[in-house]
């Protein structure tokens, strides 16, 4: 330390990670996001099944909401393996090239299985009491 200089202030693992979350890499943040809107998307397409045979509809095949769910589940999860694998390639050591690796869809998978499941709780124990007003 010079002379004149103060010590370095310690943060806190809050602000730690606050300011890790506010500059989050664009790679990261669009793979994020792909899951995060093909989740929401699906997460109200099944809110409306829901909601429909819960009033009465007769909808062809009857009730498939546990179908449903496992097909929503499965494509947010392809999704964001897919979608993480396209945009986040990982860089390779000397050759700067960039490459692009079975990990980063499987950083991409396990990142959209909170996202998948997460949707679907708050689509069924957040938005759907509010809609259907219980």
């Amino acid at each position: 330390m010079g002379s004149g200089s103060s010590p370095v202030r310690r943060r806190s693992e809050l602000e730690i990670r606050w300011r890790q979350f506010r500059r989050a890499p664009r790679p990261i943040v669009r793979a994020v996001l792909s899951s995060l809107i093909v989740a929401v998307v699906l997460g109200v397409l099944f809110l409306g099944y829901d909601l429909a045979i819960e009033g009465g509809a007769t909808l062809p095949g009857g009730d498939l909401r546990t179908l449903f769910i496992a097909l929503d589940v499965a494509i947010v999860l392809v999704v964001g393996s897919v979608v993480t694998w396209l945009v986040v390639p990982q860089p390779a050591a000397s050759s700067g090239r960039r490459v692009r690796t079975p990990w980063s869809a499987a950083l991409g998978f396990f990142a959209a299985v909170p996202i998948a499941y997460l949707t679907l709780v708050v689509m069924a124990q957040i938005v759907r009491p509010i809609l259907v007003g219980r």
